[in-house]
Parts: structure tokens; sequence; C-alpha cells
């Protein structure tokens, strides 16, 4: 048995709404499937959401303020009034600014951008920024994807005649703030058919209503954000993913070629991933580093001597900060496994002084892949006794809603369900940790600890091919609320599985079933290697891709979980000391029941270690339910093994089958009736034999294995043939006619023998199969047993 990392969830179709959504479309079943598990049923809808026919940008003036925002802006343009675009410093933030600010230069307004320093000001419009941009001239101030909870902040653009208006994504707090305008389409009352849009798709409709025509030339940036944010890529977001991975292919902004050239892009085919773990870090890394002023310098840039000086500054800056979250990350867990382990903690909160507050998000995602808890990750700032934090959640745990019960210590906070920010009083973070502990013991179970991973399909490995895998990439772009297909293979044997890449650390394996193959790559799981057997009927869940290498084409599966739900074999009989001791020490302890039916020999093959020896009663193990059993020896009968799994009534999920034994009986010679005769015969011929000195002669000029004269001379004696002193042998005076079955050295090294054969000399597939067929038989009482009852 091999556990999977996470819970898979199939999604069920019924098989009819399938076949015939297949037909109507002339798609594969499994394409038909996956399709009607994003709720597309209807033959329009489908060709819409495959070829993006139909699907156009929903009217900007549905977005309630938005007519009033740009009479306002057209004003201020005609009036000549200086303008500020207030942005965020992450890659939504960046790309929102750059947008808007295109949008304003196109129709010459005289604007500037201002990003906080998340290190100097921290996050949102400021009392002092704005304050600043008033005395600098500056009449109207816009945000992007920031704002919705500057209640303080626009009561100040107010006093000091500042207009302010408002535009953001995020969860709108109770009271809104008393800014000019507001244009959120999560806002109260907003009647926008489409809530799910980033902080760049705000400013994109607001350049959309201000230019008044789609900003096509800016879906190259828009998708940035919208994709860096996380935001579902459904419906409008879709559209702007979509063309926008198009228009960044062919983009001749100076700075998004470089950006590409850093990346190692090149003329590559654009995909989410390519901006998601991409572009999105680099154009984070300046804000979470310092500054995110050469982010937007570098979208706004016209040359691209700049841009390359700007894009591989930026380069740098992601570097370095890849460096600074590996090192914070390592502290982390220690951290955690040291002082709030998560048996005692349902919500982890951690925090150290002059940890980067710029990177403190990553190192809470990292923590949650981790330990799957929700996790908040806090600088602390002893001087100012302020604590700056940010959130990562898990499913069934809403991290906003949660915050939001806290209002009284948490001045300071914004964000969505799965992910948050906040600054809090330093002195307030214990009781926010058993605030968010309790609530979390209120909403959550065990079972929501462990991931989910949800199956689109489970499918049979024949009907993956080079089509079907091109059918699934009109699906794309991927992302949040359209995740790339799960498919699921279910019982399939491994043709081959073998590690790869300079640490071994990843798998290379092939799956098989009814004569079809498909090649999967497994990384970060290369320690399964030992923990799937040959035999194994195994489940794997992954996402689908095509290999291509050295000309050839072909499907592959990019592997995300592996499962056996059987019982395994692991056949270590070849092993021995010391490395029978190493391997059984890389087992967990806590599943691991080493037994040793022959006593103390077999108990030190891995000293140190608990050995339960067969025959001490009473067997301290009541089930060996999902326990790992390492057979030692071989048993002293052919029945032991049988008995114990019998008396526990259960089997375990492995078997580690070592049956050391420092001599073997099954490949020394068993003398026939004829050899005994003939042995009897010499030492009657001669009176007395020195067996003992003549032992080696004798067994050469026979063609025996050595011991077998001592072996027979062993038997006559204890059946009272003859009588031995000192190595010599003497035939007794009228011995009583006896058979060798008699003796019981004879029956013990017959039995010894068969013993041998059957545990330790047998195939693989046949110590397998007298495994099963005890289990069977296990089972069958279990199951009479519950009729009884």
């Amino acid at each position: 048995m091999l556990k999977p990392r996470a819970r898979w969830q199939v999604q069920t179709q019924d098989q009819a709404t399938i076949d015939a959504l297949a037909e109507s479309c002339q798609l594969p079943p499994l394409v038909a499937k996956l399709l009607l598990n994003r709720g597309l049923r209807e033959k329009k809808d489908v060709h819409q959401f495959l070829d993006s026919d139909g699907l156009n940008f929903h009217d900007p003036y549905l977005m309630d303020g938005m007519k009033e925002t740009v009479e306002r802006i057209y004003n201020a343009i005609e009036q000549e009034e200086h303008i500020m675009v207030f942005g965020d410093y992450d890659a939504d933030g960046v790309s929102s600014t750059a947008v808007l600010m295109h949008a304003l230069n196109e129709l010459g307004a005289l604007a500037t951008y201002y990003i906080p320093n998340r290190f100097t000001e921290g996050y949102g419009p400021n009392e002092p920024a704005l304050r600043r941009a008033k005395d600098d001239g500056i009449q109207l101030v816009i945000t992007v994807d920031t704002g919705i909870s500057a209640v303080h902040e626009a009561a100040v653009a107010k006093e000091i005649g500042l207009d302010f208006i408002i535009t953001d994504h995020h969860e709108p707090p109770p009271n809104l703030p008393d800014a000019l305008f507001i244009l959120n389409p999560k806002k109260p009352g907003c009647s926008y058919p489409f809530k799910s849009l980033a902080g760049v798709g705000v400013a994109f409709k607001l350049a959309h209503a201000l230019l008044k025509r789609i900003p096509e030339h800016l879906l190259d940036i828009a998708v940035i954000g919208t994709i860096a944010d996380l935001v579902p890529l459904v419906d409008e977001n879709r559209l702007i993913a979509r063309s926008g991975l198009i228009a960044l292919q062919e983009t001749e902004k100076p700075g998004l070629r470089a950006m590409k050239k850093v990346c190692g892009f090149g003329a590559d085919v654009m995909e989410a991933d390519h901006v998601g773990f991409g572009i999105g870090p680099r154009m984070n890394a300046a804000g979470r580093l310092d500054s995110a002023d050469p982010a937007v310098d570098l979208l706004m840039s016209d040359d691209l001597a700049t841009a390359t000086m700007l894009a591989e500054e930026i380069d740098g800056l992601n570097k370095e900060r890849q460096a600074i979250v590996n090192e914070m990350t390592e502290e982390a867990i220690k951290m955690v496994d040291d002082h709030y382990p998560i048996s005692d903690n349902h919500v982890l909160i951690i925090g150290k002084e002059g940890w980067n507050a710029g990177v403190i998000g990553i190192v809470a995602s990292r923590l949650v892949e981790r330990y799957y808890r929700p996790v908040i990750v806090m600088s602390f700032d002893s001087e100012k006794g302020t604590a700056k934090g940010s959130a990562r959640s898990i499913e069934g745990f809403n991290m906003f809603l949660e915050l939001s019960k806290n209002r009284d210590i948490l001045p300071h906070f914004g964000g969505h369900p799965m992910a948050a920010g906040l600054t809090m009083q330093l002195d307030l973070v214990d009781e926010l940790r058993a605030k968010l502990h309790q609530q979390a013991d209120e909403v959550l179970t065990e079972e929501d600890f462990s991931p989910i991973a949800r199956v689109d399909v489970v499918a049979k490995v024949g009907e993956v091919s080079l089509s079907v895998v091109k059918q699934l990439d009109k699906l794309a772009p991927f992302g949040v609320g359209n995740p790339k297909p799960k498919i699921m293979f279910e019982g399939v044997q491994l043709g081959q599985i073998r590690r790869i890449g300079s640490d071994s650390s990843h798998l290379k394996i092939s799956l098989t079933e009814q004569g079809a193959a498909l090649d999967g790559i497994a990384f970060r799981m290369g320690h399964l290697h030992d923990e799937i057997t040959r035999s194994a009927a195994v489940h794997a869940l992954g996402t689908l891709s095509v290999n291509e290498w050295n000309g050839h084409i072909k499907p592959q599966l990019m592997v995300e979980d592996l499962a056996v739900s059987e019982w395994q074999l692991f056949d270590w009989r070849s092993l021995k000391p010391p490395r029978i001791l190493e391997k059984v020490q890389e087992l967990p302890e806590d599943q691991r029941v080493c037994l040793a039916f022959r006593g103390s020999p077999s108990e030190s093959l891995v000293p140190g270690m608990n050995v339960h020896h067969i025959g001490a009663e009473p067997f301290p193990i009541e089930s060996f339910e999902d326990k790992y059993l390492v057979l030692l020896d071989v048993p002293r009968d052919k029945d032991q093994l049988e008995l114990l799994f019998q008396k526990t009534m259960s089997k375990p999920s492995r078997i580690y089958a070592i049956f050391y034994q420092e001599s073997d009986s099954f490949f020394s010679s068993n003398p026939t009736r004829d050899d005994f005769k003939w042995f009897y015969a010499l030492i009657k011929q001669r009176q007395t034999l020195a067996y003992h000195q003549q032992q080696k002669k004798i067994e050469a000029y026979k063609g025996w294995s050595s011991g077998t004269v001592k072996f027979m001379a062993d038997v006559f004696e204890e059946l009272g043939f003859i009588q031995t002193k000192n190595g010599v042998a003497a035939v007794s005076e009228k011995p009583s006619k006896k058979d060798l079955n008699e003796s019981l050295i004879y029956r013990s090294k017959i039995q010894q023998g068969e013993l041998e054969n059957e545990y330790v000399y047998s195939s693989f597939d046949q110590l397998r199969e007298w495994f099963d067929s005890v289990f069977s038989k296990v089972e069958a009482t279990n199951q009479n047993v519950k009729e009884q009852v």
C-alpha cells in the first residue's frame, strides 16, 4: 500500500450525457467529460469556450461609478489637472499602474504614478503620501489594485481637498471609504456581471471606457496581473488571459521583450505558466525587496536599451529574492517543528524580528504546501511594536472572513478567502493565534487538514493520444477556476520505474494497460522508487502534455501523485548484514513491526530496534492493519506465520521479506534411503568407523555435500542404530527396527529444506501468491465472524 499525498475527489458525470456531448461537438469522450465538469453542457457554450467565438468584453459602464469616474478624468485632462495613479507593489498592482498610465498618456493627461514602499510605508494609500501629493500640486488621485479599505486615507484626502477615486478588486469592508467614486465589481449594489476581475482587470475596464474602445494594445500587460494574481480564469478573465498571451507572444513593447529574454522564453508560444512562474515572480521581486518603480518603468519603457537594463536589474532582484525565501523557509520550518507542532496548532502563526516583509507571503505558501494548515507569517518590528503578516489558507477556512471576526485587534487587514495581508500590534500576536486556533477548531475537521486533488476524469491508458492532448490544450489558458485537467489512471501496471536527475530526486515511469503504454515524469518523487513494487497495481494522477525529444513526439503524464491501494510485498531476501539494518532503519518507526522466529541471532540483524520474537506469549500486536511487517528470518514450521495472521485477523499494508539465515539446508544434499543403507553398511563392515576424521574423504567419494556424513551419523544415533564417541561410530547390538521418519533430526532437516524452498528460494510471484492465499483465508474468517454477529 502507498497512500496518496492528497484526497482524490473524482468528479462524476452520467455516461449518456458524456456520449451525447462528445457526439454533438465531435470531441473525444475524455474531453467531453472535462467540459461537463466545467459546467459546459450546451454545444454553443462548448464552442465559445474552446474557440472564444462570441465571447466579448462586458460594457465597462455596467460597473457602478464608471460613468462618473470617466467624466471626472476627462474633466481633469481638459483642465490640465495633475493626476496621480496610486498603485500597489505586486505584479497585479504594477501591471494595473502601467495599464492606466498608458491610457492616460494616450489621452494627453498630465499623469504620474506612485507606488508606496513596502518597508517604509506599507500596503495601500497612506496619509503622508497623500499630503505630499497635495503639496506637489496633484489634484486627482486614482488608486489601482488597492484602496478599498482606505477609510482613514479617504477622509484625509477629502479634508485636504484632494479628489480620491478608488479602483480595486479586493473584498470590501463593512464600511466603505468616503471616496469621490469607487470602481469595484464586488462593491455592494454593483451590477457588473463578472465579479472576479483582478486589479488590472478593473484598470483595463477603466481604460476601455476612457479610450472608447477595447484597449487590445494593453492586453500584453493586463495578462500579467490577471494570471499572477491567481483570479479565476473564466468569463472576462479567460478572455484577457487568452488574448493577452497571444499579444504577449507578439508584443513589440521593449520592456516585455526584454523581460521575455531574461526569462529565456525567446520565440516560445506563451502559456499561462510562462507568466505564472516566469514573468510574474520577477515583476513581484522588485517590490518585495525594494521599490517597485523599476517594474512599472519597464512596462512603460519605449527604449530597448533602457528596458534591457531594467529587466536585468529585476532578474537580479528575483535571484536575491529566491535565496532569501529559501533561508527564511528553513527557519520557519524549524520554528514550526520546534515550537508550534501541527498536532497542537490548527492555524500556524509564526514570525521573527527582521524577516523580510516582502517575501513572507511566499514563505507562507511554502508552509501551506508542507503542513497544509492555514498560515500567517509575520515580520516583527520591536521598535515600533508592530507585526506585519501575510496569510495563506486552505479550503474550508475563509481567511478574510475569519480575520474579519477579529477586527478589534486587526486595525489594518484585507484580502481574499485564500490570502490576506495584515498589520497589528506585536503584543497581540499570541491572542490572534489563540483566537484563530479556536475558530479553525469550529469550522475544520481532521479530514480538512489533508489537501484535496480534484480528479477531472478517470481514463484508460489507451485513451490517451496526441490528438486528445491537443484537444485538451484548447481548454487553456489554465489557472484558478479553469485548472489544468487532472487525469487519473486506476490500477495500471508499471512497465518501468527508475530514478532520474543529478540527485536521483525524480522518477521516470511507464504506465501499461492492455497493451497500451504511457510515459510519465514524477518530479521530486524519487523517494517513491523504494515504496512501489514492480507487481503493484498503481493509481496515478497527473496532467497530460506533449513530450518532444530527439525527433519523437508523444504524450506523457506529468505525475502529481501516486498511490497503491493493495498490500505490497517487498523482496529483500538478497540483502546481507549490515545492509539489512540500513534498509529497515529507513522504514517509519511508528509503522514498522519486526518479527523474528528463531530468537536472538535474527534479532541481532537490527540492533537497537524493537523486535518481536514469535513464540513469546502473549504476542503484543493486536492488528497488522496499516503496518509494515519485516520478516527477519524463516519460520520454524509452515503453520507458524499463517497462524499469526489468523490470530490478528488482519493483513499489513506492506511485507518486507528478508528470511535471513546463516546456513542453508535447501542446497545441501538430502541423502536418500540408499545413501543411508550404504553408510550403515560401511560402519557395520568396519565395526567401528572414525567418521569424523574420514568425513571429507567419504563425502568426496560419494559426491555428497559437506556435513552429510555427520547428519546421517546423528540420525543413526538418535534411532539407536549406532553409538558414537569422539567422532567414532560403532554398531549397536540388536538395534530396534525403525523408520527414518521416526528421527526428529531427519524430519527437521527435510522440513527446513521445504521451508527454505517456500520462503527463501521461491520466486517473487510464488511468494506473493502464498501470502495472497493466506490473506484470502483471513478475509473469509473475518466475513464468517461478521455474519455470525
